[in-house]
């Protein structure tokens, strides 16, 4: 466990003992900054991930952020977000926040939810663009997890023991804000663990759609890019020799279903489960997501669609779910969005009789 004190108020006249780093002309600790004392288990953690599993509700580049702004304190003392730590290291905290009132989980039955199936165990859905799957500092209402806390409030207990993990009850993976298709929820406590082990030991068979810039020139494959966190932790990038931050290993799956002009509609197959992962991969072979501003550039200018047509975000779906629970072997189909499927009409419609289908 890690040991949380608070530092006393410094510079009151109250009864206080000086740091002895204090005198040496270091920083000095600013009023109500939280302390968190390192105990043996957690030696050798950089300090940017230690703080990001200690602070769920801050993002890896919010934690660094804080650290670069000096709100993180080592010892008194300002420090890069590599730093190691030590045993009895005291981190200084300043403007960071456990309190759940600042996130508070509550239900919101204005957010739609399209269910594919349900039982006494678990709620298959099929998940809409824009629609975070559970809160974070800055979007604290308008998610998955507030829309199904409305319809099914049983679920609220459904969680581990993970750092606060009370704001995403019954949540076993996730899908981008951005991409649509079909996520499974646990209902209880017994599925839960059961949904997250079968995760955990990719014993999920997962199927996405998605489409992509250009034509293949292999229309089949599997793609084997270790991915990393980029320098600036806002995306992921494949991993390199001189990669600094911690290299996962990720595969994805891939095949061609239909070719359109210049644009390819291909179905993956997730080996891993990182962050991105599809979305990386496509882009490091020359073909990434149409409307994937974060990994590729605009939209295809060579393709004449009129402004109100044109997507709005990366045109990836999770389209098949298949796995065993208690037991029981289950497979989910969610239908494409209607932007999914207008943008494949006009492309279809732009190729012609040129358009391929390959299977």
């Amino acid at each position: 466990m890690v040991e949380l004190v608070y530092t006393p108020v410094l510079g009151t006249g109250g009864a206080t003992r000086a740091s002895p780093s204090l005198a040496r002309g270091t920083l000095h600790l600013k009023i109500g900054m939280e302390k968190i004392v390192i105990t043996s288990e957690h030696v050798g953690q950089r300090l940017d991930r230690f703080l990001a599993k200690e602070f769920f509700l801050y993002s890896r580049g919010e934690i660094i952020k804080k650290i670069k702004k000096v709100e993180v304190l080592v010892d008194d003392k300002k420090v890069k977000p590599s730093h190691i730590l030590e045993e009895a290291n005291v981190i200084s905290l300043e403007n960071f926040s456990r309190e759940k009132e600042d996130v508070k989980l509550i239900g919101n039955s204005n957010i739609p939810l399209d269910v594919i199936f349900e039982n006494k165990d678990m709620i298959v859905l099929n998940k809409q663009a824009g629609l975070q799957v559970h809160p974070s500092s800055k979007e604290k209402i308008n998610t998955l997890t507030n829309a199904l806390l409305a319809r099914y409030p049983e679920i609220v207990n459904v969680y581990d023991g993970g750092a606060d993990a009370e704001l995403r009850p019954g949540i076993v993976h996730r899908l981008d804000k951005d991409t649509t298709g079909v996520i499974v929820v646990a209902r209880n406590p017994e599925s839960f663990q059961e949904l997250k082990k079968a995760f955990k030991d990719r014993q999920i068979e997962k199927v996405y759609l998605a489409v992509t810039k250009g034509i293949f020139k292999e229309k089949e494959g599997l793609i084997d890019k270790p991915l990393a966190k980029s320098s600036d932790y806002k995306k992921q990038v494949i991993a390199r020799s001189n990669t600094k931050n911690t290299t996962r290993e990720a595969q994805t799956y891939f095949k061609v279903i239909e070719e359109y002009g210049n644009h390819s509609l291909v179905e993956l197959k997730p080996k891993t489960g990182r962050t991105h992962q599809i979305r990386v991969h496509l882009s490091s072979i020359g073909h990434p997501i149409v409307g994937d501003l974060m990994y590729s550039e605009r939209l295809s200018k060579n393709l004449k669609i009129n402004k109100e047509n044109s997507v709005a975000r990366q045109l990836l779906h999770a389209h098949r779910l298949k796995f065993v629970l208690f037991e029981k072997e289950y497979e989910f189909i969610a239908l494409l969005p209607g932007d999914f499927e207008n943008f494949l009409a006009l492309i279809k419609e732009e190729a012609g009789d040129s358009g391929t289908i390959l299977v």
